[in-house]
Formats: C-alpha cells, sequence, structure tokens
C-alpha cells in the first residue's frame, strides 16, 4: 500500500467526481475503525459520496474494507445452510422479529445482525431492546453458541464485526445522507459478509415510508446489492416491497414486539405482515436448498408458523439473550406500557385515500420513539397501535390510529403529524399488493 493520503485530501477528490484508488479507500475505512478520521470527516465523506457516487470497483472495495474492518465469522461444522435477510427499513417493519425464528424452524441458521432505526424508518435493534434483559450486543462466541443451539440470534453490531460501519452508520443517521444508494449497498453488505453468510434475501422496501420512494430507485438499489454481493461471492437476491402504508397496525417498539408475538402465537395476523414475512422465508429457504420452489418453500413456512415451531424457537431466542422466559405467554407483563393512550382522529369521516407514511415515522419520532441525535435514548413505550389501513373508513368511531405517548405536548405533536399524513376520501381506493416484484441474478 502507498503512503496513506490525508483524509480531506480523498473527501476533497470526491466531492469533486474524482475516483478513489482501493488502497485509499482502505486506509479511510481503518481511519473509521480506529478513530483517526473525526466525525465531521466521516460525515463530508459521506455527503460527497450521496453527491457524487461510487463506481462499481470504489463501491466493492468499500464494501469489501468495511466487512475486514474487524472479524469475519467461521459457520465451520455448522450443518444448517447460513442464511440471512435484510430489509432496507420501513415504519413498522417488525418482519425480522417474526422471520429469523420461522426460518430457524424451517431448518436454516440465521446470524442476523440488525442496526438501530435511521431516520423516520424503525430499528429491528430498538425493537429487541424494548424487551428487558435482552441482550443486543453479545460476544462473538455468545452470538454463535446461541444461533448454533437456536438456530437463529439477532444482535446489533459488535465491536469487532465491520466497526468502520458501526461508526458510520450512526453519522449517516443524523447528516441526511442516508438515502445513498452507494452508501446503503456497503452498509448492509459489509455487516452480511462479516457475518459469514452463504445467502442473502433482499427486502427493498419501495413508497412513502421508504427511503426509496419509487420502484426505479428500489430496482436500481436492489441490482446494485446484486452486483456487489455478486464479487463478494455471496449469493443474493430481493423483493420489493410496498411501502405506501405502515408494515402491520402498529409502529414504534415495544408495541411493535408485541405485534410480533401476536402473529407468532396465532392470537392476530395482520394480512400483510404475514404475507412478506412468508413470502421472504420461502426465498430464503430456496437460497438455502431446503426446498426445490418458493411454492413448496411457503407451505413449509406456514406449516412451520402454524404449528408453533417458529413461536418456539423465538421464545429460545429471548431466553438465550437474557429475556424474560414468558414473553410469548405475558407480553404486557414485560413489554413496558405508555402513561398516555389515546385516539387521533381524522379532520374527517370517509375512507383512507392513501398516507404519506414518512410523516407516520416522523409522528413516532416526535412521541421520542426513534433518534435525532446518535447519542438520544429511545423510549420503548411510545407508538402507534390499531393503525388505519388505506381503503378502511374512519371517523368518529374509528380513529386513525390509537397513540401511546409519555405526556400531552408529545401526544399534540404526534396527533398533528399522523392526521396531515392520511388523506381521507368519500370511497375507497383500488388495494395495492404488498408483493411487487422479485429481483435474482
Amino acid at each position: 500500500m502507498n503512503a496513506p493520503v490525508l483524509p480531506q485530501e480523498l473527501i476533497r477528490r470526491k466531492r469533486d467526481g474524482g475516483a478513489l484508488s482501493d488502497d485509499e479507500i482502505a486506509d479511510f475505512v481503518q481511519g473509521l475503525a480506529d478513530g483517526r478520521i473525526t466525525e465531521g470527516q466521516a460525515a463530508a465523506f459521506a455527503m460527497a459520496v450521496l453527491f457524487r457516487g461510487l463506481d462499481d470497483r470504489e463501491r466493492t472495495a468499500l464494501t469489501s474494507a468495511m466487512a475486514r474492518s474487524g472479524r469475519i465469522l467461521d459457520w465451520s461444522g455448522l450443518a444448517q445452510p447460513v442464511v440471512d435477510k435484510h430489509s432496507t427499513g420501513g415504519v413498522g417493519d417488525k418482519v425480522s422479529l417474526i422471520l429469523a425464528p420461522l426460518a430457524a424452524a424451517c431448518g436454516l441458521a440465521v446470524p442476523m445482525i440488525s442496526g438501530r432505526g435511521l431516520g423516520h424508518t424503525g430499528g429491528t435493534l430498538d425493537k429487541l431492546a424494548a424487551i428487558p434483559g435482552y441482550d443486543t450486543a453479545p460476544s462473538v462466541e455468545r452470538f454463535q453458541r446461541v444461533v448454533r443451539e437456536v438456530g437463529c440470534a439477532i444482535i446489533g453490531q459488535t465491536d469487532e464485526m465491520a466497526p468502520a460501519d458501526r461508526r458510520l452508520y450512526a453519522i449517516r443517521d443524523v447528516t441526511a445522507t442516508v438515502e445513498s444508494i452507494d452508501l446503503i449497498t456497503a452498509s448492509i453488505l459489509s455487516k452480511k459478509l462479516a457475518a459469514g453468510l452463504q445467502a442473502l434475501v433482499m427486502d427493498v422496501k419501495v413508497g412513502s415510508g421508504a427511503f426509496m420512494a419509487d420502484r426505479d430507485s428500489a430496482r436500481r438499489l436492489a441490482n446494485t446489492i446484486l452486483a456487489v454481493a455478486a464479487r463478494a461471492g455471496l449469493n443474493c437476491s430481493a423483493l420489493l416491497t410496498d411501502m405506501n402504508q405502515v408494515l402491520g397496525r402498529s409502529a414504534g417498539n415495544a408495541v411493535e414486539v408485541a405485534e410480533a408475538v401476536a402473529l407468532l402465537t396465532g392470537r392476530a395476523q395482520e394480512s400483510r405482515l404475514h404475507k412478506v414475512t412468508i413470502a421472504l422465508a420461502a426465498e430464503m429457504l430456496v437460497a438455502g436448498g431446503l426446498a426445490v420452489d418458493r411454492a413448496a418453500a411457503a407451505r413449509k413456512a406456514e406449516k412451520a408458523l402454524a404449528q408453533g415451531r417458529a413461536a418456539e424457537r423465538f421464545a429460545r431466542m429471548i431466553t438465550s439473550l437474557g429475556g424474560p422466559a414468558d414473553l410469548l405467554e405475558n407480553p404486557a407483563r414485560h413489554l413496558a406500557a405508555a402513561p398516555l393512550v389515546r385516539a387521533i382522529r381524522p379532520l374527517r369521516s370517509g375512507h383512507v385515500r392513501c398516507i404519506e407514511v414518512r410523516g407516520v415515522g416522523l409522528a413516532i419520532l416526535a412521541l421520542g420513539g426513534g433518534r435525532t441525535d446518535p447519542a438520544a435514548v429511545i423510549d420503548p413505550r411510545v407508538g402507534l397501535t390499531e393503525i388505519a389501513a388505506p381503503g378502511e373508513p374512519v371517523g368518529p368511531d374509528r380513529p386513525l390510529a390509537l397513540c401511546h405517548a409519555a405526556d400531552e405536548d408529545s401526544f399534540t405533536r404526534c396527533a398533528a403529524l399522523v392526521q396531515e399524513s392520511f388523506a381521507i376520501a368519500d370511497t375507497p381506493p383500488a388495494e395495492t399488493p404488498i408483493l411487487l416484484e422479485r429481483i435474482a441474478p
């Protein structure tokens, strides 16, 4: 490797549209990991990439360098195929909480490394942190032991795995650089490569509640991820799924855990949440060689869910990582409840025509359920439940949602944002599918 170039020179060159060499990218990434790169420099680099982009070589170099900035997991000796899923993020997206144990119940090993919420979208890690005692940052050894014994474990990035991405991820969240396709690709795949996967299934969200608001952008992101994954030797496919309405009936942290538990146990089953979870499970099973096609895989996943085997894996994962043994049976005993629960009424009666889902995500932020600063502490109690879907009637007897708030002021801010986010019409709109497109190499 040549002598390192000053970070500000690399940032200036990328800002002006120049290309960076593999060695320069590797040195910058190492500086992110060891603290030599300041937060200001990391933020400036992210903004330069957002505006100028990376070419195929740079994108692959950044992904590989971030994966190599820490430990790469070894699953040798494990009988099950090692497969994971990643979502690009949406409002109310609690799929991972259901999908990881479901896939494990069907015979896969799922070492899922998840992130905190980014921008207006919720993070799986924040949801799990709402479970008392659950260790979202175990040692690598404990993580691997749980995966081997239970079949799945969902944790956050440890200090040992992709530390450069961990640092850049937090900075992107508060510097308006989340939407960069290049940085999204490098962030996702660096964690997945560090996890030692054999295959990955992407859930690329499309719509007003996603970072990719239109299908062309989502397709471009999916193809970019698949191309970099192929160059890294990782089998990868993607589903484009709709995010023009909240996924499920809840958005927040503890409330989303409760909804995931309800689906796993059969107490409640919102159709769109169920449909996308089964579709992703089927894609994972085919990728892992445990089903001949997606139809057979979907039947296998449905059976594991109906028989309670997915719920059993979830319960074992929770207890193995320090959570309560009776979370499935008594979620209300363990998930903290907000002191104020109140209906948010629509501004007029009618049918929900459409939802600006990003506004719903911002309403969760207004309640304290997300971060506007990397060091901010999330209130796990707050959120929305019983969220109305497009086409449904709303009025005095059917609110837009129930708001779970810490106090009157945050309820008022949240209610205004939710009311602004729902468009009401006299007649319902046509139903839209949640599964939009499959993309594979």
